[in-house]
């Protein structure tokens, strides 16, 4: 019966980034950005906003804000730059554009403003990542979301947590939390673990841990922002 289930998760994720690619632009994603932001090159973006520092965390309604970095349904990595946080990067990597060789991204990765990701809480000094559930979205784009659990994962024994949202507008936006996820759209969830897990090919060493809900996704948060206002009085 497992092995059932995950080859239908798999079927559902192949399905799933075949349609949200359906619609968007181009590999690149230099034709699908969000309004405002313009195209510097073939490999970089400029937001009319700093994206690093230009927005609260989190806003008095408890809504997080997400700069969508990689739309859903594609494989090219970009980043917002740390230098200079109103620019979006194609990463590179032994001198060529990062492309993740696997599907698409299952949703759409980001990071959230005003925070920073200590080494204690698994990661490298960078702002926390967030994976959106739904529709792509334009990078560059900076959308509210509910934060609604956390993707435990480990990297060759390493923490390499994922929090997981969904845009407050939406068709999933009568979601609040993980369970609810899984109840009133089975399979997502499973994509989510099989997606992260797999991404980097065989041998990668990542293993999932199952997910954590809303209010230890909102530590993890809480512990970023502590972080970068750390980090920004220094």
């Amino acid at each position: 019966m497992k092995r059932v289930a995950e080859k239908a998760a798999i079927f559902l994720l192949a399905v799933l980034v075949s349609t949200i690619a359906a619609g968007y632009a181009s590999a690149e994603g230099i034709d699908f950005v969000a309004p405002g932001v313009k195209v510097v090159d073939a490999y970089t973006l400029k937001a009319p906003n700093n994206l690093y520092n230009g927005f609260n965390a989190v806003e008095s309604d408890g809504s997080v804000n997400v700069v969508i970095e990689i739309p859903a349904g594609t494989n090219a990595k970009w980043e917002v730059s740390r230098q200079d946080g109103s620019i979006i990067k194609w990463e590179f990597k032994n001198g060529k554009p990062r492309i993740v060789n696997y599907l698409g991204y299952p949703g759409n990765y980001g990071s959230v403003s005003r925070t920073l990701l200590p080494k204690e809480l698994g990661g490298d000094g960078d702002p926390l990542d967030i994976i959106v559930v739904g529709p792509a979205l334009p990078r560059g784009a900076v959308v509210k979301c509910r934060l609604i659990g956390i993707l435990r994962l480990l990297e060759d024994g390493e923490q390499d947590d994922k929090l997981v949202a969904v845009p407050l507008d939406g068709p999933l936006s009568d979601v609040n939390d993980i369970e609810a996820l899984q109840t009133k759209y089975p399979g997502i969830t499973n994509i989510l673990e099989i997606w992260f897990t797999s991404y980097k090919g065989p041998g990668s060493g990542i293993e999932t841990k199952g997910f954590g809900n809303a209010a230890a996704a909102r530590k993890v948060l809480d512990a970023t922002v502590r972080a970068y206002k750390d980090f920004a009085i220094q």
